[in-house]
């Protein structure tokens, strides 16, 4: 890649945010003096041509608008899933060219010192998520719950991955994941700024909440304002034996 960019001199290489994309990312940018902008969640292109570069910062209480308007290449790794897949067209023009890349064995050798596997789960890949927020107050079974009701998988918000209620691979937000589920039930969720950007581009969003002035409602289809330990069992009720839980709960 390095070799590419001081060949092509281009004025934007935009990288995967994967484990080997972040790696090699720096890997390239540092040699070619280029400023990197590492896990965007939104990109474009102000008037002068230069590339925006949005990401979280000061631990995702913030979004940060990056440039680099003196050097080229400018430089990004993008998060997995915050963008979604334009449809074809034909009007579009410009070639895609594939470059055969030579690596050399011996700068690819990894070597595992140690090996944890634990229990792991993509919810970016789910149809339904069930999140829960910090007004479980830590209680979280009528959540998890609900989520078997409605077969989906379960999420959380930064709140209750950082009290340790749920594991931070199910966080949603600019800190966690970013996810566009046909259905979307935030639950006790309070609809912080960092959390509404990982779920904002779902198809139907339902909230569940106590406080009829929390921020979430803006975002939400559908609002039930209750408490989350009363309006959870009759969710689950009302699921029971029916055989599209997504529509009769819409």
């Amino acid at each position: 890649c390095r070799a590419l960019v001081e060949s092509r001199e281009p004025s934007v290489v935009l990288i995967g945010g994967t484990h080997t994309g972040r790696d090699f990312a720096g890997r390239v940018a540092v040699p070619v003096h280029a400023g990197l902008t590492a896990d965007c969640t939104e990109l474009d292109v102000d008037e002068d041509g230069h590339l925006a570069a949005r990401r979280p910062a000061f631990g995702g209480n913030v979004l940060a608008t990056i440039k680099c308007e003196d050097h080229r290449p400018q430089m990004a790794t993008v998060r997995a899933g915050v963008f979604e897949a334009a449809d074809p067209d034909p009007d579009r023009e410009g070639d895609v060219e594939f470059v055969d890349v030579v690596v050399d064995e011996a700068d690819t050798v990894t070597e595992v010192l140690e090996r944890d596997v634990g229990e792991t789960v993509d919810i970016t890949d789910a149809d339904r998520i069930v999140a829960a927020g910090g007004g479980t107050d830590g209680d979280i079974d009528p959540v998890v719950e609900l989520t078997d009701a409605l077969d989906a998988e379960l999420a959380a918000s930064r709140k209750a991955v950082d009290e340790g209620w749920v594991s931070h691979d199910r966080q949603v937000g600019q800190t966690g994941k970013t996810v566009r589920p046909d259905l979307y039930v935030a639950v006790g969720v309070s609809g912080a700024v960092q959390h509404v950007e990982g779920m904002n581009d779902s198809d139907v969003v339902v909230a569940i909440n106590n406080d009829p002035n929390a921020p979430i409602f803006e975002h939400a289809d559908y609002g039930i304002v209750g408490d989350l330990f009363e309006v959870c069992p009759e969710l689950i009720d009302l699921l029971e034996g029916v055989e599209d839980p997504q529509e009769a709960l819409a």
